[in-house]
């Protein structure tokens, strides 16, 4: 019986107080999700805290990113104290910066066929990864020709993977529905709102199959222990 069935029937939690209480308990397994929202809504903040909770629970990770290093990563969540620093540190998270010299070599030795996507599934499926980040979308395309074909062809394969992956797109309406947000399993939306000069941040699960969702959304709040979600709390809008 494969990982894939073991599973499937039960819930990851995100390492996010509050968040799985909008989602009957937690992350459904082996699947794709989308994590989208404006510049320093919390989408960095909300996917490394789901890495770690990765580490904590014994779980293969890996992180993609192609614009920061292992460090700079480290020192964006230093502030935090939900043990990010301890995850990076340990043998749990592969840490894969694809515009490096040794991110590039790394990722050249798996799969048959060119090309970074067919690669990085091969590398996922290879090295038994269980929770995945890419970072993200926008960047992702620098790597290919035909972006809409290609981006669909990677998506779709990493779907057919065992891993549960969160891919961060930079998307800032909520309303405007790209390829990514049609094919992923789940769609996470942050939102920043300037309401009488201050700074107002919330989250919306805009989908999420196999999930009772009501899409409102719901405060958040940022300390020393990360991202914090006030599913008691509506934003109105």
């Amino acid at each position: 019986m494969s990982r894939r069935t073991q599973v499937a029937d039960m819930r990851l939690s995100s390492g996010v107080p509050g968040f799985d209480e909008l989602i009957e308990g937690g992350l459904l397994p082996n699947r794709l999700y989308v994590v989208s929202g404006p510049p320093g809504s919390g989408k960095t903040t909300f996917c490394s805290q789901f890495i770690t909770q990765g580490v904590k629970e014994g779980e293969t990770c890996l992180y993609v990113t192609m614009h920061e290093t292992k460090s700079e990563l480290m020192q964006d969540m230093a502030g935090y104290e939900f043990g990010f620093d301890r995850a990076m540190q340990s043998d749990a998270i592969q840490f894969l910066n694809l515009v490096t010299e040794s991110g590039k070599r790394t990722i050249t030795q798996f799969g048959s066929e060119g090309g970074l996507t067919n690669r990085l599934v091969a590398y996922i499926r290879q090295n038994d990864i269980q929770r995945v980040v890419i970072d993200s979308t926008m960047l992702l395309q620098h790597f290919m020709n035909d972006v809409e074909d290609e981006i669909t062809g990677f998506l779709s394969a990493l779907k057919q993977t065992d891993a549960t992956t969160l891919l961060i797109s930079e998307m800032t309406d909520p309303s405007s529905y790209s390829d990514e947000h049609y094919l992923a399993h789940g769609v996470v939306f942050f939102h920043n709102f300037l309401e009488n000069g201050s700074m107002t941040r919330g989250v919306q699960v805009i989908k999420m199959r196999g999930t009772a969702i009501d899409c409102d959304i719901r405060e958040i709040s940022f300390s020393d222990a990360g991202l914090q979600v006030h599913a008691d709390r509506k934003v109105e809008t």
